[in-house]
């Protein structure tokens, strides 16, 4: 398998790496948070001369019709910055659920504003309670007259403060926990009886608390088809966790680089303490994980687009749990490895630590992950004997 990029992805990869490095510095970061916002405009506007945000949508919608490698770039160069904005619930879900569910009508008149910049979106799909499992949904949606009417409650639900458009998911249909009877809607905020608690997450996110009540959307607002939205979620959430374990990985080397040249700079008898043996070791580790979770992360994005559900649950899943435990691992080190300084709030490795445990914790942990990969294997889902082997092996 050839794991270089092409020529476009590189020149990708160099402009973004050049625009937040000239754009977004650890302080404008600081700013954006502080301004209980959680988006800054000059970033915002600047992902869209790029082309960043329309990266993943079809060229005929204004985009480039991109890959999940092509978003695994952009991601990774996002986590090495500690990036706040909606890149993830606007781009990588949001835009994703139109572009793999909505009608043509819908993707015409939405899609090119997301590219512009001008339509930011969020998923509003965990509840209260729900815990990881995609089909725990309360929230109702019936009909009366030309409308839909949605009752309800969403948790978590990622920069939905700043988003234009709401997608979310209800139960039209069967009891909570079932997979079938599940669809979603365009919800905007601003209609009457949405209301919404919105509050910052500890690694410098924003996220709400919103609850539907008698909410009236009409019909046209309906994604995709009726009761069947199920494997169209369960889609769109493993492309998200792939993007994830991008951002991880930037933030991953963004701590070994961090951690490096502070071992190079910091003296200790008259000498920098990367001199000392003990330290190199652990140096060395944290990098041969970094090299795993960069592996695992290219296997999801090569893999998450596969027509072969299981094959793509199986390597999202296994790339989730183990740079999990990475991430985990060389935040611990960075920390301990710059002495007190890694536990004050100027130094920005405690924000890397922080934003690596969100990510853990995001669209399920390692314990969920490791039980979604052994019921994939369990169920005996289609794979090829050869692709079997070879998975087993990098496993």
């Amino acid at each position: 398998m050839d794991f270089n990029y092409t020529q476009e992805q590189q020149m990708l990869q160099d402009s973004i790496e050049k625009f937040l490095d000239k754009n977004y510095s650890f302080g404008t970061r600081r700013e954006i948070i502080a301004a209980r916002k959680g988006i800054g405009a000059p970033a915002w506007e600047g992902f869209a001369e790029l082309g960043l945000l329309g990266l993943p949508i079809p060229p005929e919608y204004g985009g480039f019709g991109g890959n999940a490698v092509d978003t695994m770039i952009v991601m990774e160069a996002l986590g090495r910055r500690l990036v706040v904005e909606p890149y993830l619930s606007t781009v990588v879900l949001g835009a994703g659920a139109i572009v793999l569910g909505g009608t043509e009508a819908q993707r015409r008149i939405l899609l090119p504003s997301v590219v512009e910049g001008s339509m930011k979106l969020a998923f509003a799909h965990w509840e209260p309670g729900s815990r990881y499992s995609l089909s725990e949904v309360g929230t109702t949606a019936r009909q009366e007259g030309g409308f839909w009417v949605i009752n309800g409650r969403k948790s978590v639900v990622l920069h939905g403060a700043v988003a234009d458009l709401l997608i979310v998911s209800a139960r039209t249909s069967g009891q909570s926990g079932d997979a079938h009877g599940i669809s979603l809607f365009f919800v905007n905020p601003t209609e009457p009886g949405v209301a919404g608690h919105d509050y910052p997450t500890y690694d410098g996110m924003r996220a709400v608390e919103a609850e539907f009540t008698n909410v009236h959307v009409n019909a046209e607002s309906l994604i995709g088809v009726l009761d069947q939205a199920y494997p169209l979620i369960e889609l769109v959430v493993d492309r998200g966790i792939a993007a994830l374990c991008a951002e991880a990985v930037g933030c991953m080397g963004a701590l070994n680089a961090a951690t490096l040249e502070y071992l190079k700079t910091r003296q200790q008898f008259g000498v920098p303490i990367g001199r000392f043996q003990a330290l190199q070791h652990r140096m060395v580790d944290m990098l041969i994980q970094y090299e795993q979770a960069k592996s695992m992360a290219c296997l999801a994005a090569v893999r998450v687009d596969s027509p072969d559900a299981g094959e793509r649950r199986r390597a999202v899943s296994a790339a989730k749990e183990l740079i999990g435990r990475a991430g985990r691992y060389v935040g611990q080190q960075a920390i301990q490895l710059h002495g007190g300084m890694g536990m004050t709030d100027e130094l920005n490795v405690g924000h890397y630590f922080k934003r690596l445990t969100a990510i853990d914790a995001t669209f399920g942990d390692g314990d969920h992950h490791l039980s979604r990969f052994a019921a994939a294997e369990s169920a005996g889902e289609a794979m090829p004997v050869q692709s079997k082997s070879r998975w087993k092996q990098l496993v």
